[in-house]
């Protein structure tokens, strides 16, 4: 078997050719497949070949951290869908999003309260505002713990 075709028939790609199309540097590759994000191949020459839908998966990972999803987050829900170059189902595709939905959710939820709430109390316990003594009196937030507690409320 050549080592640029997978078993199916289908061409794999290099790092480079996968760096290029994806938009992503090589190093972050390498960084994704340590992380267990992607999976490649080795040729009989031991360099690293991915099949196309490696791309996709990368698509998946890049949109997921521009929302702010952390990459483990992101590699625990991607480890329950084979990689081994077939496509996700519209099922599987459908669990996967709406998990990372609620998530989304849930961050909308708190950066909609800090961007209402900034210019305000924020419960840190300083009492230096005007708005503290009528928010955090006496710094009764402090008792359920350090930082700002009225933005890491759920």
């Amino acid at each position: 078997m050549a080592a640029d075709k997978a078993l199916d028939g289908a061409r794999l790609l290099t790092v480079g050719e996968v760096a290029r199309r994806s938009g992503v540097a090589v190093s972050t590759l390498h960084f994704y497949e340590s992380k267990g994000l992607i999976q490649s191949a080795r040729s009989g020459g031991n360099q690293r070949r991915y099949p196309g839908i490696v791309l996709r998966y990368i698509a998946i990972i890049k949109v997921a951290q521009r929302t702010g999803i952390p990459l483990e987050e992101i590699r625990e829900t991607m480890a329950r869908f084979p990689q081994d170059g077939s496509k996700l189902t519209p099922a599987q595709w459908k669990q996967l999003s709406s998990q990372w939905r609620e998530n989304l959710d849930e961050r909308i939820r708190k950066l909609t309260r800090l961007r209402d709430e900034l210019d305000s109390c924020i419960g840190c316990g300083c009492l230096s505002l005007q708005d503290c003594p009528l928010r955090n009196p006496d710094d009764v937030l402090g008792r359920d713990g350090p930082g700002p507690r009225i933005l890491e409320r759920p």
